[in-house]
């Protein structure tokens, strides 16, 4: 049971390293998404880290993209899951955004879509595939 989670900004080269290894791990691996597909945006996006008693547990980013601001990337690794991880990266991201920030929107694997409700997000639109993973699109209410 982690007594500790952290959720901070990923500006050094380091803490980048960490996160990506963190989704390296969970998507590329686990999930087996193309590395292609899983590397793009890097530079534009604002990345977080999630620590665990000081250990690389999740990361996340979000975007300014032509729609609004898009939070993609949420990833946390298997032996943090249920742990309050995930809730504390959306938070973070949350905070993190513009004031003027109006469209927030995601597109979620289909087991996240709970987390991203708690949140105040809704699912609009069809269920679709993004890199052979069931999604849907959610948009902040």
């Amino acid at each position: 049971m982690p007594s500790k989670i952290v959720v901070s900004k990923a500006t050094t080269q380091e803490n980048l390293d960490k996160v990506y290894a963190v989704r390296t791990e969970v998507f590329v691996v686990e999930q087996n998404c193309p590395p292609e597909l899983e590397w793009e945006f890097e530079d534009e996006s604002n990345h977080f880290l999630a620590t665990v008693d000081g250990e690389a547990a999740g990361a996340c980013r979000w975007r300014k993209t032509d729609k609004g601001y898009k939070l993609e990337r949420f990833a946390v690794l298997q032996k943090f899951r249920g742990f309050g991880v995930g809730q504390a990266l959306v938070q973070a991201v949350l905070d993190d955004l513009p004031a003027d920030a109006a469209y927030i929107y995601l597109h979620a694997q289909i087991q996240a879509v709970s987390l991203y409700k708690k949140f105040g997000f809704e699912e609009t639109g069809p269920e679709f595939e993004e890199a052979g993973i069931r999604h849907y699109k959610m948009i902040k209410k």
